[in-house]
This record gives C-alpha cells, structure tokens and sequence, in this order.
C-alpha cells in the first residue's frame, strides 16, 4: 500500500535522489544536499509544532508501504513572501487607440509584482516516471490538500502553486535565454539556487524596472509565456481538477504559470469529511476513497477501500496499521 507521510533527516538520501531526477527548473528541488538537509529539519520541526505557523513548510514523502522504497514527494508551505519576497512577472494588457486613425491595439507587457505575500504554496510535486500511473499522483497531490484541511487555521485563505515553465529535452530554457539572462548574467542554475537560498535580493537589485513589452520579444521566448513543462502537464491537470486557475502571474525566470484557489474552495479540502475509524476484520465496499489522519502532527494518508456508514467510517487492519491509529480514532475521508 502507497502511504503519503511526513519526512524527514533520514529521508535526504532520497531527497537527493529526487532532485536529481527532477532535472533542472524544479526550484523546490535543487541538487544541494545541505539545502535539502535544511529542509528536511524544517520540515520536522514544522510537523512537530516547532516553529511559528507561518515559517512552517511540510514536506511529504510517498513510499511503498510493502518495500519502504520513496518514489516521490509532495510539500505545503505555510506562507510565502514574508521574510524574502515572493517575485513575479504579471501579464498586463494594455489598450490603446487612435480615433482620428481608427486604430485600435491590444499589448501585452511583463511587470514585475510581489503580489503574493502571506499566501499558502502548494508544489514541489514530483515522482518517479514508473509511478507516474495508478493514481500515485492523485494521492501524493491531495495528500497536500488532506493536510491543510485537518487543520486549516495553519494555512492562509489562498493557496498558490507554481509550475515549472517550457524547458527541452537538452535544458534549453527559451525564456531565459531571450529574456531574464538579459538582466541576470549568471546560469539559469545558478539563478535558481540562489533563488531558493538567498534573501532574494539580487532580483530586487538587477530585476527590469519597466514594464517588458511581449510584442518586442523574441517569438520562441513569447511562445513559452505561461506554458507548462511537459513533465508538469499531469500536476497543472490535477490542480485544475481541485479548482485552482491561472491568476496572470508567471515564473521571473522559465515564464511557467501561477495558479491559485481560495483555501475552502479547494475541492478536497471541501468535500472531505472527518469521520470516526472502526476497525473490522472485512470490508466491503466497490472503489477506494482518499484516507488521512485527522491531524497535521501525525499526518498520514493513503488510497483504501473504506466503507462509510453516517459518521463511522469502517476499514480494514492494514488500513488501520498504514495510517497508524486505532479504533475510534478521527479520520478524514474522501470518496
């Protein structure tokens, strides 16, 4: 059974190896083991009640419940733009007209904003390709819904997720190379680290004060503008399915897509319900619901056939052992 948990110290050998895979753009997911080490205590501290809510940033590992193999991984951070900026570029239209000619135009233009400060992140969502069928996804995605949910007064009324922008096979990153190294004269993973480990203020001090006018770009960059990688198409299919759209903001750096819900309106945090387990030795019931414990601290969730009966919801020993409660213990379901 696939058992989404929380991470931690242990996992950064896996951790690693995820970002990797990632390839580059995953800003989340750098090849930094003393960054994602960092991570992984904060991640601990933050499901432990260590630290303020809002430095909070729960990070969830996938693993196979039979071999203890962790094939991907899932985060939510509390809040972003607090302590370092949240930079973005918004697409701005802009009209113009000349009566006298009869001329009417439409431009498009790049501002950049930091629009998004105190709101709930929702990313890092990456597995291993021979997860990527079998609902894997769908579970590790929610599982990151199921935790706001079982205690919503962590998390901001609006969440957010990033996807990565249009990169090729070979790492070439069209809007970068048109665009933004033009202001940052570094490598694009060099711009992406510091991204992830500095106060950010190199993008306040070389970032274009004006307004970039798209129709003056070069096509292959105006192409990519709010484009998902390929690798991402599933996760933006599986945000929009939850209720999350496009919100006009995009990636500084690869031009990738912002999409953001109302907190409450996430369609899983919504629609699941906080019921009371009862272990039976059988249970019979036609398609598997989305489980989870009931609480941020012993964060747990899994994929099972669970039958719901009023306010009960009846399951199965090893479902009971995957999210490590008893009898009468509180769960969240989804079916």
């Amino acid at each position: 059974m696939l058992v989404v948990r929380p991470a931690g110290p242990a996992d950064l050998h896996h951790l690693l190896e995820l970002a990797i895979l990632s390839g580059p753009g995953f800003t989340s997911l750098p090849e930094d083991a003393d960054v994602l080490s960092e991570r992984l205590e904060l991640s601990k501290a933050s499901f432990e009640g260590k630290v303020a809510p809002e430095e909070a940033w729960y990070t969830l590992m996938l693993e196979d419940g039979d071999t203890g193999d962790v094939d991907g991984i899932g985060s939510v951070k509390a809040t972003v733009g607090l302590k370092r900026p949240f930079f973005s570029f918004r697409v701005v239209n802009n009209t113009v007209q000349s009566p006298s000619l009869n001329v009417k135009l439409n431009h498009q233009t790049l501002v950049l904003v930091n629009e998004c400060t105190g709101w709930t992140e929702v990313g890092s969502l990456f597995l291993k390709a021979d997860r990527r069928k079998g609902g894997a996804g769908r579970l590790l995605s929610q599982s990151r819904y199921m935790l706001i949910g079982a205690q919503p007064d962590l998390f901001a009324d609006n969440v957010l997720a990033e996807l990565r922008g249009v990169f090729t096979p070979d790492g070439y990153c069209p809007f970068w190379d048109h665009v933004a190294h033009k202001f940052f004269p570094m490598d694009f993973d060099d711009a992406d680290r510091m991204t992830g480990s500095t106060d950010k203020q190199f993008i306040l001090d070389l970032a274009p004060r004006h307004p970039i006018y798209i129709d003056l770009l070069p096509e292959p960059a105006r192409a990519v503008i709010g484009k998902v990688h390929p690798q991402g198409v599933p996760a933006m299919a599986l945000l929009e399915s939850e209720g999350f759209r496009p919100n006009g903001l995009i990636d500084i750096f690869d031009a990738g897509p912002t999409v953001a819900c109302g907190r409450d309106n996430i369609r899983t945090v919504r629609d699941a319900r906080a019921l009371t387990a009862r272990i039976e030795t059988e249970v019979e019931v036609d398609l598997p619901s989305l489980v989870s414990t009931d609480s941020v601290a012993a964060f747990r969730a899994v994929r099972a056939r669970v039958l719901i009966d009023g306010d009960q919801a009846r399951m199965t020993p090893d479902v009971a052992a995957a999210l490590k409660i008893k009898d009468g213990a509180t769960v969240r379901v989804k079916s």
